[in-house]
């Protein structure tokens, strides 16, 4: 069964992300509310997935992304937002894949229904797969 672990600092996130793909898509959810704990248990397990919010108190989903990528060079990873820039409609995750670091992660805006996090999901899989194949 694949795993999955979702790093976000709002509980209801982790509660929906969760029960929609353990439920849905048969997955084994662990969910964490900080990269640094997120770090932690990523280095204890093995994941197929990470789901990552960009805006959290200490350690950020982009340095969280860094460490994992230090980790597993090819790990599936979706980054998830929903916080504006300053007086526009773009989050950070409209810029994150111009970043050679970022340019294999999957973004993600939230608020997102199911169907758009199990296409995601998806798509995140995938371009890993590819990357693996590559390398």
């Amino acid at each position: 069964m694949p795993r999955i672990l979702v790093i976000d600092d709002q509980p209801h996130v982790r509660a929906t992300i969760s029960i929609a793909l353990a439920t849905k898509e048969n997955f084994q959810v662990v969910s964490v509310e900080s990269g640094e704990e997120g770090m932690r248990v990523f280095e204890t397990a093995d994941f197929d997935l990470v789901i990552v919010d960009l805006y959290m108190p200490g350690m950020d989903g982009t340095k969280t992304i860094k460490k994992l990528r230090e980790q597993k060079l090819n790990l599936p990873i979706i980054a998830i937002s929903g916080v504006l820039l300053k007086s526009t409609t773009r989050t950070a995750l409209d810029f994150l894949p111009l970043a050679p670091a970022f340019a294999n992660v999957v973004c993600l805006q939230k608020p997102f229904r199911p169907k758009e996090l199990f296409d995601a999901v998806e798509k995140a899989i995938s371009v890993a797969g590819a990357l693996a194949a590559v390398t």
